[in-house]
């Protein structure tokens, strides 16, 4: 018969048994529910209600399953349901009828609050070391490579010049972004339920207090019914977590394209990249497309449990056994796409030659340029019609903006109908100035500002990027 049978007449049925039965899943919680079960037994021993040597005993074998546990060595029977109930049963089976006094003022409700509780925990401070293990992957590409020049795009298309480092270090920030949220959320989450009992509170005067420091967390929940049904913690890791695969997956979507040929602009090893079974030729990314595939059921977990948490009443419903497994696969794959990538940008050629040539295309300085006939007196309204005229013309000539010569560059002046304009394309050395903005490296150099692409800001934001990172 089942632990909590004892109102029930009838065994359960077989369909109903294997339906319900979550053993497979919250196995993983064993460990967290071992360390919660030796705090309470800590809790009820003070209180009075085990004698200290009940109190050793318990806690003599609970230490012993952990072991197993560790060990990988524990047996788990399906029949009883739950990592709870095994462990339990395991107890019992080892130390005997004393087992049965381990669930005074404690319920399966608060158990598994409490080991969720303590499992996400222990999940953030992982994933924070994973992604600070990218994050170091980043840097170290844009110390190596990080003055090479790449087009940077708006809607797909060539758009203005900037260094690589400078586009590396824009996932640094998302995954800092991400650290924050993560560590927000294990803030949020590292309160205690333990002693909530069932919903009500437990009917025994444990110091919850006590139990919480022992456990590591910053206190007991302030409410038993809220305790027992609230998995915000588990929305907002969730929450976290997909977020933290788009930023993954817009990354290896930038790697699928740059690894083309039609590119060029990196290369991965071999050793992160796959075959065809029927194409000799084929070299292909399939860890970026694996990590940005994945996304999607990331993003899925998410709304999933949104959904499930969407109807349920206050109280403990068994709806919220499907929090665990879109959680666990979630962790498990941010986890994964951070190693994997890790491991791929630590291993990536950089073509700089390529990102280089492809700077020619596009007129990509025309916003230097721009700014350069703001800097000589014209509004930029009217700086910039003039130098759409003048991509018109170089576009029409096949050339760069730098090749343009001098009567092009003052027709197009004139053509503005400004007076500033018009008393600069009478300057002589006007048009020299603008075919010197016109320049990838002057263009570079011109985002002088925080944050911008110029060099000397790209180089000072990597070594505060490193200083920060360490590693």
């Amino acid at each position: 018969m089942e632990l909590w049978g004892g109102r029930f007449r009838e065994g359960i049925d077989r369909r109903l048994a294997d339906f319900s039965r979550s053993i497979e899943i919250d196995a993983a919680l064993a460990d967290d529910d071992l360390v919660g079960s030796i705090a309470h037994v800590h809790g009820l021993a003070a209180a009075g209600l085990l004698t200290p040597d009940e109190g050793a005993a318990l806690v003599a074998g609970l230490e012993g399953l952990r072991g197993e546990v560790a060990a990988g060595t524990l047996s788990w029977d399906p029949a009883l349901e739950d990592v709870h109930l095994n462990l339990e049963a395991a107890l019992a089976s080892r130390i005997g009828p004393l087992a049965g006094r381990l669930h005074t003022g404690r319920s399966r409700n608060d158990q598994v609050a409490t080991d969720l509780r303590l499992w996400a925990r222990r999940a953030v401070d992982a994933l924070d070391g994973a992604i600070l293990a990218m994050e170091r992957a980043l840097v170290g590409l844009a110390e190596r490579d990080g003055d090479a020049v790449l087009p940077g795009t708006t809607h797909i298309q060539p758009a203005q010049p900037i260094l690589l480092g400078h586009h590396l270090l824009a996932y640094v920030e998302m995954l800092e972004r991400d650290r924050g949220r993560l560590a927000d959320a294990r803030r949020r989450l590292n309160v205690s339920p333990l002693g909530s009992g069932a919903l009500a509170g437990a009917g025994f005067p444990l110091d919850r207090e006590a139990i919480a420091v022992e456990l590591g967390f910053d206190g007991p929940s302030a409410n038993s019914l809220d305790a027992v049904s609230d998995r915000d913690f588990v929305v907002e890791l969730l929450a976290a977590l997909a977020l933290g695969m788009v930023h993954l997956s817009r990354l290896a979507e930038e790697l699928t394209w740059w690894s083309n040929p039609r590119f060029g602009f990196v290369r991965l090893s071999d050793s992160f990249s796959t075959g065809s079974s029927m194409m000799p030729n084929k070299k292909n990314p399939d860890p970026a497309e694996l990590v940005r595939g994945r996304t999607g059921s990331v993003i899925g977990s998410l709304t999933g449990v949104l959904a499930m948490l969407k109807g349920l009443p206050l109280g403990y419903q068994r709806d919220l056994q499907e929090d665990k497994a879109p959680l666990f696969e979630a962790v498990g794959t941010f986890a994964a796409s951070l190693d994997v990538l890790t491991g791929l940008l630590g291993t990536i050629t950089i073509d700089r030659e390529r990102m280089r040539a492809a700077t020619d295309e596009g007129y990509i300085t025309a916003t230097a340029v721009a700014d350069a006939l703001v800097r000589s007196g014209l509004p930029f309204r009217v700086a910039h019609r003039v130098v759409g005229g003048l991509v018109a013309a170089a576009e029409a000539a096949g050339v760069g903006l730098a090749a343009l010569d001098d009567t092009t560059i003052a027709a197009a002046l004139n053509a503005a109908g400004d007076p500033a304009a018009t008393r600069l394309a009478a300057e002589p050395e006007a048009p020299g100035r603008l075919r010197a903005a016109a320049d990838v490296d002057a263009a570079l150099a011109s985002c002088d500002v925080i944050g911008g692409t110029a060099p000397v800001r790209v180089t000072a934001a990597i070594a505060a990027a490193r200083g920060r990172l360490g590693g």
